[in-house]
């Protein structure tokens, strides 16, 4: 079925609400979305292969911090989506590199991740310079790299394949965020290894998918759109079982 940007994103705000996440994280999570969607990067898809590991998760929990110094913090989402993690993680590394000029955040053991793209939006809004990168356990390798500038909403975004397998093991469910008050963090790609596959999404391009979405609308599976309004009730059910145990006359003038 073909949404409006607006109905996107309040569906997803009462489904994530149904889910358990706080109204806050809800509403960002449902930015996130809606963002990614609206600029041609597939937040629809994303949310419809991640909604199942959501409702396993049940209440969005906080990440918890392995180590920190005044630069670099390292956080556990502890195998959880990132739209539940994103928000108090990446204000962190804003107020680090507010403060200090830079910071360098890495969020392990979370997935959903590109949909964190939305988010930086935010923080490039609000003039930091932000680079995240992050690779895919595919066959083959895969990494993303997603550069803004301070002011600029919009992304440059590369999306490329590695020929050789790197010797680090280690799974591949981390983002990198790199955030700077005053120097452009813009990637460049430069790789001993051969890159193929390259995709690139300059801020001109997205910025022209997004007038043509706003226009033309957005494609929502029929049954991811039946899962979130089924989601979205659960609120209803609340809201209706409050209502009942809260009717009726007070016990004072006061109530």
């Amino acid at each position: 079925m073909n949404v409006s940007h607006n109905e996107l994103e309040g569906i997803c705000r009462k489904a994530f609400q149904g889910i358990g996440f706080s109204e806050g994280d809800a509403a960002d999570a449902a930015d996130m979305v809606a963002w990614m969607e609206v600029h041609g990067l597939g937040g629809i898809a994303a949310l419809k292969k991640g909604v199942h590991f959501l409702l396993k998760e049940g209440e969005s929990q906080p990440p918890s911090i392995i180590y920190q110094d005044a630069d670099v913090t390292v956080l556990d989402a502890h195998g959880n989506s990132i739209l539940g993690n994103a928000s108090l993680a990446l204000e962190l590394g804003y107020v680090r590199a507010r403060a200090r000029g830079l910071s360098v955040t890495k969020i392990r053991h979370c997935h959903n991740r590109i949909l964190v793209i939305g988010y930086l939006s935010r923080l490039a809004r609000r003039g930091m310079n932000v680079t995240a990168f992050w690779r895919n356990a595919h066959d083959p390798l895969t990494e993303l790299v997603v550069g803004f500038r301070a002011g600029h909403p919009i992304p440059d975004l590369c999306f490329y394949s590695l020929e050789a397998v790197p010797d680090d093991i280690e799974k591949n469910d981390g983002i990198t965020l790199v955030m700077a008050n005053h120097v452009d963090l813009m990637p460049g790609l430069r790789s001993s290894q051969p890159l193929t596959n390259l995709i690139q999404h300059s801020e001109p391009d997205l910025v022209a998918r997004k007038a043509q979405l706003l226009t033309a609308g957005m494609e929502v599976d029929d049954d991811l759109w039946k899962t979130l309004k089924s989601l979205a009730d659960r609120l209803l059910v609340e809201a209706t079982e409050d209502s009942r145990s809260g009717a009726g006359a007070g016990t004072n003038d006061n109530d």
